[in-house]
């Protein structure tokens, strides 16, 4: 089922941040999907990207039993480690992505996703400093397709995963990579909101790779569910 509609401010204000990228209006976006969700009481929660941890933490408070959260920025990962200590929320943070928690065949009931989705060129560093947050490659997906594949072996068989995204990045591909993975997906929330810096500072290039129209100053956010089908195998 698609939604449209506006998003609450957060309930948690991270009090450090150590040159980590603030909590925009796609955290919120999540964070309100997260809550309209309803996390299962007793639940084992996975935030992949966490950041400040803003999302982990809103986990803990909504009735999570137990919170993952992961980043691989050091800073990232001690902003939220001092943040949750500072809130008194059970959080563990540690530094690594999706792929570090499927290593170790860790699986939990649900999975919350804010991963770098920014089109770019290919001249844009997506491993060195504050615009590791955003830059995702041409089409944005660089690291969307790989959450999309790995999302099944993260989850238990009743879990659920919420991913947000610009909607410059084709959700409907995100839709049929999760269905391809035997998931059940669908667009839970949007909103439209003014281009930030980054976007605004490529605005011609995105013009020329057909990504927005010409003059575009806006661009629509998406959070997406996913849940394991009963039955299936994800190996």
């Amino acid at each position: 089922m698609e939604t449209s509609r506006g998003h609450t401010g957060p309930d948690i204000r991270p009090l450090k941040v150590w040159g980590v990228y603030r909590p925009q209006g796609d955290s919120f976006l999540l964070q309100d999907a997260l809550r309209k969700a309803s996390v299962p009481p007793g639940a084992h929660v996975l935030d992949v990207c966490t950041g400040t941890g803003l999302i982990a933490m809103a986990a803990a408070r909504l009735g999570a039993c137990r919170v993952h959260a992961v980043d691989t920025c050091y800073r990232a990962v001690l902003s939220a480690r001092w943040n949750a200590w500072r809130h008194r929320l059970p959080v563990r943070v540690e530094h690594g992505d999706f792929s570090t928690c499927r290593a170790v065949g860790r699986r939990y009931d649900v999975v919350t996703a804010n991963p770098p989705y920014v089109p770019g060129p290919d001249t844009a560093d997506p491993e060195h400093g504050r615009a590791r947050a955003w830059n995702a490659g041409p089409d944005g997906r660089r690291y969307l397709d790989r959450l999309c594949a790995m999302a099944p072996h993260l989850l238990t068989p009743d879990g659920m995963m919420l991913l947000v995204h610009s909607a410059l990045c084709g959700p409907h591909t995100t839709l049929r990579l999760l269905g391809e993975a035997g998931l059940k997906a669908s667009v839970v929330a949007r909103h439209r909101q003014p281009f930030g810096p980054v976007l605004a500072a490529r605005a011609a290039w995105l013009t020329e790779q057909r990504l927005i129209a010409p003059g575009q100053k806006e661009e629509e956010l998406v959070v997406i569910r996913a849940d394991r089908t009963p039955g299936h195998n994800s190996g």
